[in-house]
């Protein structure tokens, strides 16, 4: 044994809770609000004893946190920081890793995205539209300011709504959600120019910028 092993066992303890793509999962969805077991399972389509025995290990490593209300046990991330560092991984491993480019290509296909910073700088402009593609109970926990809800399920059939002539801002959950791209394609195979917020609300919250609820 040398002398500093007692250090990086314990350094060890992040890098083991991190090297499961499971438990990856569910960083991601706890970065985007407080959840139940339950909803965690739901959300992350993850079996529910596999999802409490996953948390288990995610809380001895105190990455995650949580507290009861009643009979029901909400969890989330143990603070700020743990967003950051996720967001600082994910970006280390997009830069060094091909492979896990060509996968998020693949995930969320090849569209321009806009920038958190972009956004920030445009949420003023008039011929700018920010569309909130998630669940109405999700907006409401948490949306960009002034930003419309129109969940994905219901975008087609309201197309109407939308005003002609400004370019939509899309954008969901998390870094690797589906659903803001799938949003972008409907758009624009109805003519609209539209293009996905790059990492999702995740990636407005983790620069910083407010988020307002209802």
């Amino acid at each position: 044994m040398f002398p500093e092993e007692p250090v990086y066992q314990q350094l060890a303890r992040i890098g083991k809770a991190l090297a499961s793509p499971v438990r990856l999962r569910l960083l991601d969805v706890l970065d985007q609000q407080e959840r139940t077991v339950e909803e965690l399972a739901r959300e992350a389509g993850v079996p529910l004893k596999n999802t409490s025995a996953q948390l288990q290990q995610l809380r001895a490593a105190q990455l995650v946190t949580a507290r009861k209300e009643g009979t029901r046990v909400y969890y989330r991330l143990a603070d700020e920081r743990v967003s950051r560092f996720l967001g600082a991984f994910q970006g280390f491993a997009q830069d060094r890793l091909a492979d896990l480019r060509d996968a998020v290509a693949g995930l969320l296909g090849s569209y321009e995205t806009v920038t958190a910073d972009e956004l920030a700088a445009r949420l003023a402009d008039p011929a700018t539209l920010v569309l909130d593609v998630r669940s109405p109970g999700a907006f409401a926990a948490g949306h960009v300011p002034g930003a419309v809800s129109v969940p994905l399920r219901e975008l087609e059939e309201r197309l109407g709504e939308l005003p002609g002539g400004k370019e939509i801002i899309a954008y969901c959950g998390g870094p690797y959600c589906v659903v803001s791209p799938r949003a972008v394609e409907l758009l624009r195979g109805h003519g609209f120019r539209a293009r996905p917020l790059e990492g999702g609300l995740t990636a407005w919250r983790r620069s910083g910028r407010a988020v307002r609820g209802l």
